[in-house]
Formats: C-alpha cells, structure tokens, sequence
C-alpha cells in the first residue's frame, strides 16, 4: 500500500475528498458527544474534589471548575455557530482533543502514587472516535503520549513512571492500530453513501431534465410550478409564460432535423442565460427554485418552452422577454438566420389554485400572437 494511500486509509486522495463533507459533519457530532462527556466528567471530578472524595484532592477544585466551564462555553459555540464548526471540523477537532488530553495529563499528575488509567482510555477514544488524515492523527497521538509520559515521569515515583510507560505505550499501539482500522471502515461506508448519494442525484436529474435544454421537462415543471402558483401571496409579480418557435417546421424541413434541434438547444440557453438559471447543481435546482424564489423554465416538448418569471412588476418582466426574443431573432448559425418565437405571458393569481389555470390564459395569450403576426410577446388581456 502506498504511503498517499495509507495516509487516508487506505484510499486515494480524491476518494477522501469526495467524502470529506461526510468526514466533517461526523467529527462534528461526534465532538458535540465527547465534549457533552467531558463536561460531565470535569463537573463529577469538581464534585469530588469539593468534597474532597474518592482522592480528588479538594485543592484542584478551581481547576475542575476551569475545565467545567471551558467545556461549557465550548459546547455553546459548537451549537451557536454550528455552521462554522462544521466548515472548520479539523480544527475544532483538535481543539476537542486538546482539551481531553490536557484534562487526562492533569489528572494523572493530580494523583501521583497511582498509575494513569484516563488517559489510556482517551488515547483510544480519540482514535476511534475522529477522522483527520493517518499521518497527522499518528503525529497527534504520539506528541500527547510523549508529553503525559514526561509529566508522569517529572510528577510521579520511578516505579510507578515506569509503569505509565509501559502502558502508555501499549495502548499507544493500539490507539494507531485501531485508528486505521476504525477509519479505514468508515470511510468504506462514506464512500459507499457518496456512490448511493450520487446515484440518486443522477435518476433525479434524469426524472426532471430535458436531455435536449437541460431545462425541466414537462412533469417536473408543472409539479414545480405548481407548489410555486399554491404558496403565491402576492408579494412579487410572477408571471408564467410559453414560448413557441413561429414556422419551426420549415427549419426541420428546410435546414434538416439535426439544425432543429440545434435552434431548440440554442433557445435553451438563450432562456437559461437571459433568466439567470443556475444549473451548476442540477440535483438540487427544484427546491432551491421553490425556497429561494428563483426563476425557472421547462420544455413542454417539440418547440414548446414555458417558464416562471419573478419580477417585482410586469414591466420588469417584460423586459426579460424582449430580451430572450432579441437574442433569438440574432442567432446565426449557418443557414438558421435567426429564430422566430410568440410569447403568450399571464400574471400569476391569488385565486389560482394550480398551475392550469394560469396554464390556459399563457396559452390563450400565445393564441393572440400567432394571431396577430407572430414574433411577438403577448400578455394575458392585452399587449
């Protein structure tokens, strides 16, 4: 194996970056446990020592009460600003470890006539419990170990010193060993639910996208649309408008089917660019549309396009429109000069209660175009 390998468990530095959200969010649970754990065990050891019980000796009591309240103020701003510690994991990771390592090295030292037991549990609960990089975790573990052994042995007796060695170093051993093994499964399952995620992004991108536009197909437009039209309250101008190509046949027939596709590809991109639709995550386009009151559009199908339009008033949108015509009546791309379309536009409605209704008057409006010449934007009930 590799050393690059090794150093992320046995897998390639690309997988570890694919999974490295997945890493970061479960160091972030996992030190809102173990600090939760802490804060308990400094404030039973505070209580100890107040009561000066079980050989917590009742003259470390304002220490006891420090680490209470550093794990306190700690557990606040993991929960506060949740956001942040989750970007920064790795840091407030080793921060976690800091704090455990430290508390262990101290109360070690706080009993010297007895061997340390805390910190071998904590070395192979740190092991277990993080994942960071297997060369960094290996450094961190040993640069510990080796600070505890030589308070042990400034602190304690010979004979009892030695006996902090000989089990620090053992359970040094199994810490690394376990931390490999631990994380090298771990990250089987990361990248087993990265593959699982993935594949559920693409039968979601493939359920709702035309292959032709990468616009919404026909279904997941109106279901879109539809949660859109029900939570309308009339606080912004929404407009739902369908484009279709004027004499799109003679294109097919005149240019060939390969230069109508070419025109509706390129009527794709003209509405997604004009419209400001983002598509750099496909997967997740329909909600962000809904949540962030975004516009959007689909493809109805052959030479039929449909959209959502946000504005804060109708002339706003009306611009958006004249803009996207504009731009199609200059494409040229070889024999195509220029695409033709009629808009058929209408205001979205508080008294709408799905996306037909509203469907029917876009699609009268386009009635009225064609009507009267072509080429031209139409909005439901006059121009």
């Amino acid at each position: 194996m590799k050393y690059k390998s090794l150093n992320h468990y046995g897998y390639d530095k690309s997988r570890y970056d694919d999974c490295i959200d997945l890493i970061h969010d479960t160091n972030y649970n996992h030190i809102l446990i173990i600090n939760t754990w802490f804060m308990i065990l400094a404030i039973v050891f505070m209580v100890f020592s107040r009561l000066n019980r079980f050989g917590v000796d009742k003259r470390h009591f304002r220490l006891y009460l420090v680490f209470t309240v550093i794990s306190l103020l700690f557990e606040v701003a993991l929960i506060v600003f949740k956001p942040i510690a989750v970007r920064f994991a790795q840091l407030f990771t080793h921060l976690n470890i800091l704090m455990l390592m430290i508390f262990s090295i101290f109360a070690s030292v706080a009993q010297p006539y007895l061997a340390a037991t805390m910190y071998l549990v904590l070395v192979v609960l740190v092991a277990v419990t993080y994942i960071d990089t297997m060369l960094s975790m290996t450094i961190v573990l040993i640069l510990y170990s080796c600070t505890f052994l030589y308070t042990s042995n400034l602190k304690k007796p010979v004979s009892i010193a030695q006996l902090d060695f000989y089990n620090v170093t053992v359970f040094l051993i199994l810490a690394i060993v376990m931390h490999f093994t631990f994380q090298r499964a771990k990250m089987q399952e990361f990248y087993t639910l990265q593959k699982n995620i993935q594949i559920q992004r693409d039968l979601e991108i493939r359920s709702s996208f035309d292959t032709l536009t990468n616009l919404l197909n026909r279904a997941r437009f109106f279901s879109v649309a539809g949660e859109v039209v029900r939570g309308y309250d009339g606080t912004e101008f929404i407009a739902a408008c369908l484009l279709d190509l004027d004499s799109f046949k003679q294109i097919n027939d005149k240019l060939g089917h390969q230069m109508g596709d070419k025109a509706i590809q390129v009527t794709g991109s003209i509405i997604a660019e004009t419209l400001s639709i983002d598509m750099m995550e496909k997967w997740s386009f329909t909600e962000r549309a809904v949540r962030d009151r975004l516009s959007f559009a689909g493809r109805l199908g052959g030479d039929e396009f449909i959209m959502i339009v946000r504005g804060r008033e109708k002339e706003e949108i009306k611009k958006l429109l004249e803009t996207i015509l504009k731009r199609l009546n200059e494409v040229r791309i070889g024999g195509l000069k220029g695409i033709h379309g009629s808009f058929g536009v209408t205001e979205i409605r508080s008294s709408d209660r799905d996306m037909d209704s509203a469907y029917n008057r876009a699609d009268d409006a386009l009635y009225e175009s064609k009507r009267a010449g072509k080429n031209r934007i139409t909005f439901d009930g006059g121009n």
